[in-house]
């Protein structure tokens, strides 16, 4: 295990109230868990700690991460899954009046989400206008999705990014992400998105506020400089890196300060070592 630490920040962490975990290349690769993902997940719970699952990908609902973990043998429950999909449905169920349209370019996950907070949810643009136009990941992107998605925002449609990560971590390496979808979208409709997931703060906040969560008592863990510790940063968490999603060790050791985490971290296995004085 390598631990490193800002010159701001002492090596040994407070007493936390929660931990917070990023998925994909954090708990799993893919299909394939992640070596000591079930064994932390097991021990942090053992500890008293309140665990929660934060993840930009929106392509699943909450009930199926609580399945897919499940089936992995990490103990999850759906108010533990904060997802950029979910988040997406909260900042719209708030902001939005009656009967709120919105254009999903997205997966299940995404329009699934978005219905169970009351929000309509159209798949093609029509002869109406829609109130958003709201994107994720889309593996079946296609030409006519983008048009309709830039029509519906130059028609005046808020536009809505759940997240902008450029790539995927997967088994075989790194896939495309969302961010790329939103990127072609933005390049469409010369229209900047807002940013609902990592590293934007407010899914993290949101998490924070509806859990009672000071932030100084989190800890973030994540896989990417980018996303989860820029989120973690930008929310006064605390935060650790893995080494086994999308940012390498030299990447991390030559980051800017505001991207450069309080501890790093070979995997989720070497948790435990990191709070076992603190616990």
């Amino acid at each position: 295990m390598h631990l490193k630490t800002t010159p701001a920040h002492s090596q040994n962490l407070p007493a936390l109230a929660a931990v917070v975990l990023d998925l994909d290349g954090v708990l799993y690769l893919g299909k394939t868990p992640i070596s000591g993902a079930q064994k932390t997940v097991t021990w942090l719970l053992g500890q008293g700690l309140k665990v929660y699952y934060l993840t930009n990908n929106s392509t699943q609902t909450r009930a199926n991460y609580v399945q897919r973990l499940n089936a992995m043998g990490i103990f999850c429950k759906k108010d533990m899954v904060y997802s950029s999909s979910y988040a997406c449905a909260l900042y719209l169920q708030k902001q939005s009046k009656a009967m709120t349209t919105a254009l999903v370019v997205g997966e299940g996950g995404l329009a699934g989400e978005l219905t169970q907070a009351g929000i309509k949810v159209v798949r093609r643009l029509g002869d109406k206008k829609v109130d958003y136009v709201v994107v994720g990941m889309d593996r079946k992107i296609n030409y006519a999705k983008i048009r309709d998605a830039q029509q519906a925002i130059l028609q005046g449609a808020k536009f809505i990014a759940s997240n902008r990560d450029p790539v995927y971590p997967n088994e075989h390496g790194v896939t495309p992400g969302g961010g790329t979808i939103v990127a072609a979208i933005q390049t469409a409709s010369q229209q900047k998105p807002l940013l609902i997931g990592k590293p934007s703060s407010f899914i993290l906040k949101l998490l924070l506020n509806k859990e009672k969560l000071a932030p100084e008592s989190v800890l973030l863990v994540g896989d990417r400089l980018d996303t989860d510790i820029a989120c973690g940063r930008r929310s006064g968490v605390w935060t650790a890196l893995v080494l086994t999603g999308v940012t390498t060790r030299r990447e991390a050791d030559e980051a800017p300060a505001r991207l450069k985490p309080h501890w790093i971290l070979e995997s989720i296995a070497d948790l435990p070592k990191l709070l076992g004085g603190s616990k």
